[in-house]
C-alpha cells in the first residue's frame, strides 16, 4: 500500500492542530500567569510556569517582570499564528496537486517566511534581554525553559523559506507565462 500526498497532507494537518492548540496553551498560559501574578497574587511569580520561577525577577522589580513576560509571549503568539496559517492553508485545500505554483500558495510561503524571521527576531531579542537581566544579578530560569531558546533556528528557517518563496514565485512566473504561450 502506497502513501499518497492527500494522506500526508491530512496527517500534516492534524499534526499542525495539535501543534497549533499546545503553542496556544504556552501562549494563553504565558499570558494569564503575568496577569494573575501582577494584579491578583503576587506568590504566582515563584509557580510561574511549569519549571519556570520568577520570583526573583519579580523581587526585582515588577516592570522588569512585565517586560520578560511580554518576550515570553509575543514568541509565543506568533508561533500560534503561524500554525494558524498553516491550518487554514491544509484546511482550505489551495494546494492544488495539478495546479502547484498558484499565487495563493506563493504569498502563503512569502508569509510564513516574514513569520519565522519575526519569531527570531523577538526570540533573540528576548534572549538578549533575559542575559541583560542575568547581568544585573538577577536569578533567572534557563533561556530555554522561557520559551526563547531557538532563536537562530527560526532566523534561518525564515531566510530559508524566503528563498524558496522566491523560487517559487519564478515559478509562478513561468507557469503564467506558458498558459499565455498555449
Amino acid at each position: 500500500m502506497e502513501i499518497t500526498t492527500k494522506q500526508v497532507l491530512k496527517i500534516l494537518y492534524i499534526l499542525s492542530w495539535v501543534i497549533f492548540v499546545g503553542v496556544c496553551i504556552e501562549a494563553g498560559g504565558f499570558m494569564f500567569a503575568s496577569f494573575y501574578t501582577l494584579v491578583i497574587n503576587s506568590i504566582n511569580a515563584k509557580h510561574f510556569w511549569p519549571g519556570i520561577d520568577l520570583s526573583n525577577l519579580y523581587a526585582y522589580d515588577r516592570g522588569q517582570f512585565l517586560a520578560e513576560t511580554i518576550h515570553m509571549s509575543i514568541p509565543s503568539i506568533m508561533k500560534a499564528v503561524l500554525f494558524y496559517m498553516i491550518i487554514k492553508i491544509l484546511h482550505d485545500e489551495k494546494l492544488n496537486m495539478s495546479r502547484p505554483f498558484n499565487k495563493e500558495v506563493g504569498r502563503f510561503i512569502f508569509r510564513i517566511s516574514y513569520v519565522s524571521f519575526i519569531i527570531g527576531l523577538l526570540s533573540w531579542w528576548g534572549v538578549k534581554y533575559t542575559e541583560w537581566l542575568a547581568q544585573q544579578g538577577v536569578k533567572l530560569p534557563d533561556i530555554q525553559y522561557l520559551g526563547l531558546g531557538g532563536a537562530d533556528v527560526w532566523l534561518f528557517m525564515g531566510v530559508t523559506l524566503y528563498v524558496i518563496a522566491q523560487i517559487f514565485k519564478r515559478g509562478i512566473e513561468i507557469q503564467t507565462e506558458n498558459e499565455l504561450t498555449i
